[in-house]
Parts: structure tokens; C-alpha cells; sequence
């Protein structure tokens, strides 16, 4: 079985965001960065928990720079059996897609793995077209995966139950919660991967077809106020003259 799970790096979750004086990029300044954690702990994590039962490998994939490096390797010291950097300085979702798409085709994978969405665009956009140019079925948001052979059983999370889905590989999944748990990378992890195939390809050429033009932040919170219980007439003044409704 051969499984390519798409990670990507993003900011600590505790990061505090700002971007460029003009607004058209992330300041990266100062910025601690990680493996998207739903890409490391529920994508890559289930991937290698199925190879370690079936056998098979684990490819990771990402699209990004050199600074992407350190990223890529935690994930092979996690399990993964190989990896590739496409480098890239990417703009948009529909890219990185591209990107993916054009080095999977050339590779018959059995599974693509991706998490449900990267903690900083929240876009849950790369899964879902990566499944259309590869011309595949894509499942969004699973939280469990069993194989038996060449079906998967596959369980999503829905209003109000669970939806139980079959599909043939290949196909393309996104994982959510319950997928898998997180694994903490141990010395002998560690210290395999630096020896680990770990290849860096050009990108093919396409065009950046949705380009982000600026960013900006939220306005900030205001203060909270308090209201004593027994002050009915200040909280219904405060409802009426300063209650916004979201």
C-alpha cells in the first residue's frame, strides 16, 4: 500500500498574528511554527498506524521552501517512510492542489491523506481539489478509516449522527478528530530520519489563479461590563444602546 499524506506548516497556535504594513502578507517575524496539527496528528498518524499493520509506505508531500525542511523531517521521524518538498513560494490553496496533484499522478497511490483544514486559512480547500485533478472520489472531515483490502470503511461526523461511507482506492481523505491520536516522535525516530529519502522538485508551471489581494485583523474585543443583578434598568439601557447583534 502506498500512502501520500500533504502536510503543511503553520503558525503556532499561540502565535501572535500580524501582517504587513500594507496588508498584502503574513509578518512572519518572530513567529514559531509547526506541522499543522491536523495534518500531523489524525492524516500522517493513521497513515503510518495502516502501513504498520498492512504493510506499504508513507510519503509525505509538501509545498513550500527550505524553511518548510524542519517541518517535513519531524514528520518522518513521526513514521513517514519518505518524503518530497516541492519548492515553491505558494499564494494560493488552488496551487499547492495543483502542485500535489501533478506529483501523485506519477506515483499510484492507494490513499491521499490531508487534515480537514491548516490552522491558519481554515480554508479546507487543498483536499477537495487535489480529489478533482486527480479525478478521484474525496471524502471531507473523516474521523475513522478501517481497511479491508481494497474497500475502506469510512466514518464521518454529521448533524445530529455518524454517516458510514464505502469507497475503492485510490481515493483522496480529509481527517478530522477521532482519526487518529497524536504520536510524540521518540529518539530512534528522531535519529532515523535524517537518513530517510528526502527529495526536493521543481513545481510545474500553472497559474496562480486566486491570489489573495490583502489581509487584515478583526477589530479588537472590547472590555466586558458588569452589571449587578439587582441594577435591571442599566442592563436594559445596555441592551438597547450599546448591544450589538452578531
Amino acid at each position: 500500500m502506498k500512502i501520500l499524506v500533504c502536510v503543511s506548516k503553520t503558525p503556532d497556535t499561540t502565535s501572535k498574528i500580524s501582517f504587513s504594513a500594507d496588508g498584502t502578507k503574513f509578518n512572519d517575524a518572530g513567529v514559531s511554527f509547526i506541522m499543522n496539527p491536523y495534518d500531523e496528528w489524525y492524516a500522517l498518524v493513521r497513515a503510518c498506524e495502516l502501513v504498520e499493520k498492512n504493510g506499504g509506505t508513507v510519503t509525505l508531500v509538501n509545498v513550500g521552501g527550505p524553511d518548510n525542511d524542519q517541518t517535513i523531517r519531524k514528520g518522518l521521524a513521526i513514521g513517514a517512510t519518505d518524503a518530497v518538498r516541492i519548492d515553491a513560494d505558494p499564494k494560493s490553496a488552488l496551487f499547492i492542489a495543483k502542485q500535489i496533484a501533478e506529483y501523485a499522478k506519477t506515483q499510484n497511490f492507494d490513499l491521499v491523506f490531508c487534515g480537514k483544514e491548516s490552522i491558519d486559512y481554515n480554508g479546507s480547500e487543498v483536499g477537495a481539489m487535489v480529489a478533482e485533478f486527480l479525478d478521484l472520489p474525496f471524502i471531507s472531515y473523516a474521523s475513522k478509516l478501517d481497511l479491508n483490502g481494497g474497500t475502506a470503511t469510512v466514518e464521518r461526523d454529521i448533524e445530529g449522527g455518524v454517516e458510514i461511507l464505502e469507497v475503492q482506492t485510490p481515493f483522496v481523505l480529509s481527517s478530522a478528530k477521532g482519526m487518529a491520536e497524536q504520536r510524540i516522535p521518540n529518539m530512534m525516530g528522531i535519529m532515523k530520519a535524517k537518513s530517510k529519502p528526502f527529495a526536493v522538485v521543481p513545481p510545474v508551471a500553472f497559474p496562480d489563479l486566486a491570489v489573495p489581494v490583502s489581509f487584515k485583523l478583526p477589530k479588537e474585543k472590547t472590555g466586558v461590563k458588569l452589571v449587578s443583578p439587582d441594577d435591571m434598568d442599566e442592563l436594559v439601557r445596555l441592551l438597547h444602546e450599546e448591544a450589538k447583534v452578531i
